[in-house]
């Protein structure tokens, strides 16, 4: 890449998750250049995760139109500027037709389909190590987030929903694993729970709420913006959730984060962190099933007992005391 860049433009991924996963090398971006001027493309639900970043002038949403037609949008919004380097991390032709001086485009690597997502972003800019995932919070949204959990208690973060249902783990285990944790007895007893999801997750935490014998919920499905969500978590003395976007997203802020596998692949979509953990259900990932996987009404995940993940839960905490 040239030693000097002015303009950048940083095409990403639509959904939060692989955004998140995605970010690392876009922190690389900013932090050794950081007087060039940085457009980011992405989806409307990864947007706001690049509203804070510094050095991010414009982030172009690309909202998905039939044919391909967002792509066509994305031509339009950027072919008017002149391009020191174009980053393109979902492999597009439309990079190519824009004038740049450098372009760093994803390509399959033979031998590297179950990289993890993380090393798979790092390797279009050649990063060896790769850079971890980064969230840019504003200062607003931690202060939104403090009004919402209390500060003389340490809090256990739970997402019981996911993008699709056979990624979703049980309401009802989600229940009993919150009483053993925060119940009288267990390693969190007397901790804040509150529970997180976006908005049309209200039914799922509405049922991991109604199963609880021993503890209080703060919900807080569906009520904070997605950086508000970021900083909220960044508070969490421990985070579980199923493989999603706020799995990711509590990983990247740091807190400690166990995340629940069944049907999809840790070893690609895992959370990505020092103090980062998955616990499988046992069955053999197959992520050559996922075209018919995610048409599945029904939680996939009956493998994975409630004992297993508080083993898990338990060894993390005690790992990150």
């Amino acid at each position: 890449m040239r030693a000097t860049m002015t303009r950048i433009l940083y095409i990403t991924a639509t959904r939060i998750g692989d955004a998140i996963l995605f970010s690392g090398p876009l922190a690389h971006l900013l932090e050794t250049h950081p007087d060039a001027r940085v457009t980011v493309a992405c989806g409307p639900l990864a947007a706001p995760l690049f509203e804070a970043a510094p050095g991010v002038e414009r982030v172009i949403v690309m909202a998905k139109t039939k044919r391909g037609g967002h792509w066509f949008n994305l031509w339009r919004a950027a072919v008017g500027t002149r391009w020191d380097l174009v980053v393109d991390l979902r492999g597009s032709i439309t990079s190519w037709f824009l004038l740049s001086g450098s372009r760093k485009v994803s390509r399959r690597r033979p031998g590297h389909e179950h990289d993890h997502r993380v090393r798979e972003a790092a390797a279009v800019l050649g990063l060896d190590p790769p850079p971890s995932p980064k969230l840019w919070i504003a200062d607003t949204a931690y202060g939104a987030a403090d009004r919402r959990l209390p500060a003389d208690r340490p809090v256990l973060a739970i997402s019981p929903a996911a993008a699709a249902p056979f990624k979703e783990w049980p309401a009802e285990r989600f229940s009993a694993l919150i009483d053993a944790l925060a119940g009288p007895g267990g390693v969190m007893s007397g901790a804040a729970v509150a529970l997180f999801g976006g908005p049309g997750d209200e039914t799922t935490a509405k049922a991991v709420a109604e199963g609880l014998k021993h503890a209080d919920v703060i919900d807080l499905t569906g009520r904070l913006a997605l950086t508000e969500t970021a900083a909220a978590l960044s508070r969490a003395r421990l985070f579980i959730g199923n493989d999603s976007g706020l799995m990711h997203m509590a990983a990247a802020a740091g807190t400690p984060t166990l995340g629940l596998f069944g049907p999809t692949d840790d070893a690609i979509y895992g959370p990505w962190g020092r103090t980062a953990r998955a616990v499988r259900a046992g069955d053999a990932a197959d992520e050559k099933a996922r075209g018919t996987l995610r048409h599945s009404t029904e939680s996939l995940m009956g493998a994975l007992t409630v004992d297993a993940v508080l083993d898990a839960a338990e060894a993390l905490y005690a790992e990150t005391a």
